[in-house]
């Protein structure tokens, strides 16, 4: 059996979120009817002419920075000629000899060491339509809604080793685009798509082997269990002496296998030549250099000012930074209420399950600063126990109601006046004497039953802490 190196390099279609097309002013949105988003231009009727998006250029230009490439001032669109139903031209506008941006890298967590993944390019394009395969009447039908829809393909270099790397790369890009906020990234919807190639070369040789593509790949999951699959299938070839043969394969997610689709196509079969219907431009520097000026801060550069700033542990900073709002939320705490551990706590805890629970993201969520903090603050105090805070951030998100109003309402408030407690205490101490004795004996972890029997007879609503202390005043004379 012979060792062999994966090889793989993966291209992300990015559907900008931009309010328009790139090249007509039909609206950007999903979900609609079908066929309800066109006009002539989108579906390139004779005598139509594009117009450029400028926003698409300023995302463009964005996404490129982001991902560390050198940004080409000149612009220039291709056509990329090839036919299919969803694509009403007959052909794709593009960017081929000129894309936006090229040679960067993305800095990718892996194994605990960060790997710079190479950008070989990332261009500006439209998308295509979409084929909708109807059992019932059996036949196709198409929805060119999609047709013109912004996209920033980012093509990476073959420098990904595992389908796990490929995995951690995809989710970290994921992650800087929504940083970027210049797509949803939502695979649901088609806003990210993914293409993956990969062959495998004897260890130690330095060429490539030949590559299949992958499509048809609708979740980063399924991403690494096509390349898995692929990885051994290309290994069964190679052992038994066969060739692989360059070709698009499609994941077939029921049966967990890719089928061969079709021959792969060269940059030749597509006949690229300049769109002549868009005349090329230059960018001033000035307008890379202030959208570099406008970049936020990203994700890697904020897990580390988390960990040295707010002395959060890696692990934490990384929860937090996974999603951007709630980040910025962790923060917005903090200047109300500064105890970092405890906030990122209960964001990473109570609260992150609540929102999977309720399957929204943080923004649908309404939460205040002023409220959450308060309930941070009433559970720190003793007012409610850390459970009942939890029922009471649970209310919080269903009501948007203040926390002290919900404490009073539901009565969740911890009962921690001494005086009210004696009583409890003192029947607790006297129905479990040998317990009693044990503890007088140095067994003082036996107390931990006679706190439960006591929040047992207060119906749980008694303070933990201050039964505890009661308890070994009165036992021990503490």
């Amino acid at each position: 059996m012979k060792n062999y190196e994966t090889v793989i390099g993966l291209e992300v279609h990015l559907q900008l979120n931009t309010k328009t097309k790139i090249f007509c002013g039909c609206a950007n949105t999903f979900g609609q009817n079908a066929n309800t988003l066109t006009c002539p231009i989108c579906l390139g009727l004779p005598g139509t002419l594009p117009v450029f998006n400028k926003e698409v250029l300023k995302n463009g230009i964005r996404v490129g920075l982001a991902l560390n490439c050198k940004i080409n001032s000149f612009v220039k669109f291709d056509r990329k000629n090839y036919y299919y139903p969803d694509l009403p031209k007959a052909y794709q506008i593009s960017q081929y000899d000129f894309p936006i941006a090229k040679d960067g890298y993305l800095p990718v967590q892996i194994d605990g060491q960060l790997k710079n993944i190479g950008i070989t390019r990332a261009h500006m394009e439209e998308d295509a339509g979409k084929l909708i395969h109807d059992s019932e009447i059996k036949a196709s039908l198409v929805d060119y809604n999609r047709t013109g829809t912004p996209l920033v393909e980012i093509v990476s270099e073959p420098d990904i080793r595992s389908p796990q790397e490929a995995y951690d790369y995809l989710t970290s890009l994921k992650l800087l685009m929504q940083y970027l906020d210049v797509s949803d990234c939502d695979m649901e919807k088609g806003s990210l798509r993914c293409d993956a190639n990969i062959s495998l070369r004897k260890e130690g040789a330095k060429e490539f082997g030949t590559k299949a593509e992958v499509k048809n790949l609708n979740s980063f999951k399924a991403v690494k269990s096509a390349l898995e699959f692929e990885v051994g299938r290309q290994k069964k070839l190679l052992d038994s002496g066969e060739r692989v043969v360059q070709e698009t394969r499609l994941w077939d997610e029921a049966k967990q296998i890719t089928l061969s689709m079709r021959s792969k196509e060269e940059a030749h079969d597509y006949r690229y030549f300049p769109e002549p219907d868009l005349v090329p431009f230059t960018v001033d520097q000035k307008v890379i250099d202030a959208a570099r000026k406008a970049l936020p801060e990203f994700p890697l550069a904020k897990s580390g000012r988390f960990i040295k700033e707010y002395g959060l542990s890696e692990y934490d900073a990384d929860v937090l930074i996974q999603d951007k709002n709630l980040s910025q939320f962790f923060e917005d705490c903090i200047v109300n209420y500064n105890e970092p551990k405890k906030i990122c706590n209960w964001i990473s805890g109570a609260l992150k399950q609540e929102l999977n629970a309720k399957k929204i993201n943080f923004p649908e969520a309404k939460l205040s600063v002023d409220h959450f903090i308060s309930l941070i603050q009433k559970v720190d105090d003793g007012t409610v126990s850390n459970l009942a805070g939890k029922d009471v951030l649970k209310i919080m998100l269903d009501t948007h109601k203040d926390p002290n109003a919900i404490i009073s309402n539901k009565g969740l408030a911890q009962v921690s006046d001494e005086g009210a407690l004696e009583n409890i205490i003192a029947e607790v101490v006297s129905e479990n004497p040998q317990i009693v004795e044990q503890i007088k004996l140095g067994k003082e972890s036996a107390i931990g039953f006679l706190v439960g029997q006591s929040m047992r007879k207060t119906q749980g609503k008694a303070n933990p802490k201050i039964i505890n202390q009661m308890l070994k005043r009165r036992i021990l004379d503490v």
